[in-house]
């Protein structure tokens, strides 16, 4: 059976390859792209969205809903210097003349669990805003969803935005702090990405030679995050996060091990906004409801990204 898939992003450099992943599988048939603000220009994650699709032959199918322009309730930055200006490398700014779909993301995905209890998934890519508006639109989400996957938090780990937090979850922490309140959630975080979907430099010289549209798209997206990698951390590797988390949503027995644990989020402005609580030893009296994805068989993971730039289709070996 085909699963329904709605994808929430904040579309930059590794979104565009989760997104690639989800349009091209047989599994999934993706019924929306929701666009939400976080890591560059709202404007350019629309364009960048749909050039995405666009070079999947799918930008006539999947409809582009732009939603929430900024979080609840905090400020943030981008982060460009990671990505490149634009969000695909620096070079890249897509104009593709595609319109965006009519009304809001919010409304869309609200709409779609309503008109198909039990049938649609998310696949939660970027910051958690425009899932959270959803929640408190909709008090019966969590019944009328089938799965939700977050990519987000950092479990026990340090975070890549600050060292308490990871960007998504740093973003709009209160709504992400909801999300895992009131959702069942599926949770894909920036430790499990560090220790299993790392791609080395030797792998992405490997991808560039693929004489593909794809490959080459993954080269101009990743070149600038291989230089911040190289500057930042003193290795020559990049981290795809969406990649990894999509890959697991598509091909759940690539996940070795996971749990569940209560799940909070810290809110509050300061040193932890956006820390991600994760009581694996069960001190708290919190409720056990957030699946924690704890290792993935990395081998498979990067056989299913390489089949992707390959052969355009991620679920080739499987």
């Amino acid at each position: 059976m085909v699963q329904r898939l709605i994808i929430d992003t904040d579309t930059a450099g590794d979104d565009t390859q989760a997104i690639l992943m989800a349009v091209l599988a047989d599994s999934v048939a993706v019924e929306a792209l929701t666009v939400v603000a976080g890591n560059v220009e709202f404007d350019y994650e629309v364009e960048n969205a749909k050039y995405t699709l666009e070079l999947a032959d799918a930008a006539d199918s999947v409809p582009v809903y732009e939603g929430a322009r900024r979080p609840l309730l905090k400020e943030f930055e981008h982060v460009d210097y990671v990505h490149g200006e634009g969000g695909l490398g620096g070079d890249l700014f897509p104009d593709t003349g595609v319109p965006s779909a009519d009304g809001h993301a919010v409304d869309a995905i609200v709409d779609a669990a309503r008109e198909s209890p039990g049938e649609v998934s998310l696949a939660c890519i970027g910051p958690l805003t425009n899932v959270a508006l959803a929640v408190r639109r909709e008090p019966d989400l969590n019944d009328l969803l089938d799965e939700v996957w977050v990519m987000g938090g950092a479990v026990n780990t340090l975070g890549n935005d600050t060292p308490a937090a990871e960007f998504n979850f740093w973003v709009d922490p209160d709504a992400a702090k909801i999300v895992v309140g009131e959702l069942d959630v599926t949770l894909v975080d920036w430790g499990v990405t560090v220790r299993d979907g790392a791609i080395g430099g030797e792998t992405l010289d490997a991808f560039a030679g693929f004489d593909t549209p794809y490959a080459d798209f993954f080269a101009t997206i990743t070149d600038h995050t291989r230089e911040f990698s190289k500057e930042r951390r003193g290795v020559d590797s990049i981290t795809v996060p969406d990649a990894l988390a999509m890959a697991c949503l598509l091909e759940p027995d690539i996940v070795a091990e996971s749990d569940t644990y209560f799940v909070d989020v810290d809110e509050r402005e300061g040193m932890t906004r956006g820390y991600s609580l994760v009581d694996e030893l069960g001190i708290t009296d919190g409720d056990p409801r957030t699946r924690v994805v704890e290792s993935v068989d990395e081998s498979a993971f990067r056989r299913m990204l390489e089949d992707m730039l390959r052969y355009g289709d991620p679920e080739r070996s499987l």
